[in-house]
């Protein structure tokens, strides 16, 4: 009790309030503009917030990164665009009740399931604080190595039909982070005697190229497009009422957006797959899915919502980041010295606290914002593509010289950004990279740690927790190889499946 007062004592203070709303209506407003996103918004504003206080910093972040969602909704379901990547599910109910004129009812029951969402995440994740409290302190640095590499094997696997591409990007995050000065012995790797390489590659530097720059090169490419919905009207309230009738889809989303949250690699999409399919096969009216069903745009938006919340399960207690957003995060609490992991909820329990707090504070100033703000940010739907690549454009090459005064910090996210408009042309993950540098310097400095108690391979999961993570590395890969070869055989019976009709049909 005395932990959770100390914590509401340091939200206490006008920094930590004045961030808490710049988070939640900034984030919104971010979300509602098609091709910005959480991500490039928090790549820009990361040097920013290193030199404030941890706790502002990650407010910031943490109200962007939730509240983004909320705001994408508003053009996937207006002009079915949506807003963040994540709010694609939404354009598939949400829009079609649009078409039959009701704008206004799919907005507040997308709203409504957004903030039962994201409080329900929150309230999981503090009614699992004592038991993470309890845990955290039995991993050490064998566990929290093998955590990380499940993590990344996870990160890969989640990329279906891009597992070997995936793969491949994040370990060329890994090669990035090795490049530079050894932490130990001080040798230089992989810098081919250019001094400018011996620092490293900032990962700031590769975020703000991979997602910020890459974006601005893609909106200025592209075709200039200037949005025009339609203004919404009438109250916003109904939802609320509305979303009661489908409590039941609502708590199920909710859940499998807490599971899939909670295991690093899987996220969003996974979370809403899964509630849509079960929204589906358990509906009355399962034909109206993808026609303007309530129960399909309350399942995606309520799964996508909770995600952010119990995405900082693993990041608290293990420092270990699920997705590229919290590894952006995982830089500002290196950057205030303060560790996430076991030592976090020994030490700096009330700074957890202040952390929950903050975020349910978030979605009500995010709930309270939007039902009396809809078609103010209409209005910021029209903002031209290529303005708005202009200012990313700036605002990122900005950031990047702010970090360390560099020139050659700015070739160099400009090298990341290309890279960044490739693989989206591609249609290849940029994910990977990022955890593939945060992962991998994990396990570089866990593997360090472990081996001086090492003596044989056994001893590495003599421990009950690091036994447990080693057999799941091995049921995840023992389970992806068995899906890949069933696959192979389908496919062969399908062609001999064909190559017999074809005989038969010249026969």
């Amino acid at each position: 009790m005395e932990d959770f007062t100390s914590g509401l004592a340091l939200l206490a203070s006008w920094d930590v309030l004045a961030a808490l709303l710049i988070g939640s209506i900034g984030g919104v407003v971010i979300g509602a503009i098609p091709g910005v996103g959480a991500a490039v918004a928090i790549a820009i504003l990361l040097p920013a917030t290193f030199s404030l206080d941890p706790l502002v910093g990650l407010t910031i972040l943490l109200g962007i990164y939730g509240s983004s969602m909320y705001g994408g909704a508003l053009p996937a379901i207006l002009i079915n665009t949506p807003g963040t990547a994540v709010n694609a599910l939404t354009t598939y109910d949400g829009y079609p009740m649009t078409k039959r004129g009701e704008a206004r009812r799919a907005l507040s029951l997308a709203y409504s399931a957004s903030f039962f969402g994201g409080v329900f995440a929150i309230l999981c994740l503090i009614l699992l604080s004592p038991l993470l409290a309890m845990i955290a302190p039995h991993f050490g640095s064998r566990e929290i190595f093998l955590a990380a590499l499940l993590g990344i094997i996870l990160v890969v696997l989640a990329h279906r039909g891009q597992v070997l591409a995936a793969g491949m990007l994040a370990g060329f995050g890994i090669l990035l982070h090795t490049i530079g000065l050894e932490p130990v012995t001080y040798t230089r790797r992989f810098t081919f005697d250019q001094t400018w390489l011996a620092g490293g590659v900032d990962l700031i530097v590769v975020v703000l190229g991979l997602f910020a720059l890459s974006q601005a090169f893609l909106l200025l490419a592209d075709k200039d497009t200037t949005p025009h919905p339609q203004p919404v009207k009438g109250s916003m309230f109904g939802g609320m009422k509305e979303l009661w009738l489908y409590r039941r889809v609502a708590s199920a989303a909710s859940g499998f957006g807490v599971l899939m949250g909670m295991i690093p690699g899987v996220g969003e999409f996974t979370a809403q797959f899964l509630s849509y399919t079960y929204a589906q096969k358990t509906s009355d009216t399962p034909e109206a899915f993808g026609e303007g069903s309530p129960e399909g745009l309350i399942a995606s938006e309520a799964a996508n919502n909770a995600v952010p919340g119990a995405a900082m399960i693993p990041l608290l207690a293990l420092g270990i980041p699920g997705e590229a957003l919290t590894a952006m995060m995982l830089s500002v609490f290196y950057v205030h010295n303060v560790i996430p992991g076991p030592q976090l909820f020994q030490n700096q329990m009330d700074f957890v606290y202040a952390l929950y707090a903050a975020m349910l504070i978030l979605n009500v100033l995010v709930i309270v914002f939007l039902l009396f703000s809809t078609n103010i940010l209409t209005r910021v739907i029209q903002i031209p593509t290529r303005f708005l690549g202009l200012i990313i454009l700036t605002l990122s090459f900005v950031g990047v010289y702010s970090l360390r005064n560099s020139v050659v910090d700015c070739a160099i996210a400009s090298a990341f950004g290309i890279l960044g408009l490739v693989l989206k042309r591609l249609n290849l993950p940029l994910v990977p990279i990022i955890l593939g540098m945060v992962l991998g310097g994990i396990m570089e400095a866990k593997l360090r740690t472990s081996m001086m108690r090492v003596k044989t391979p056994w001893d590495f999961v003599d421990r009950p927790i690091a036994a447990i993570l080693a057999l799941m590395i091995l049921v995840v890969i023992g389970l992806h190889i068995r899906t890949l070869v069933k696959e192979h055989r389908d496919r062969i019976a399908e062609m001999d499946h064909d190559h017999d009709i074809h005989t038969s049909q010249q026969g």
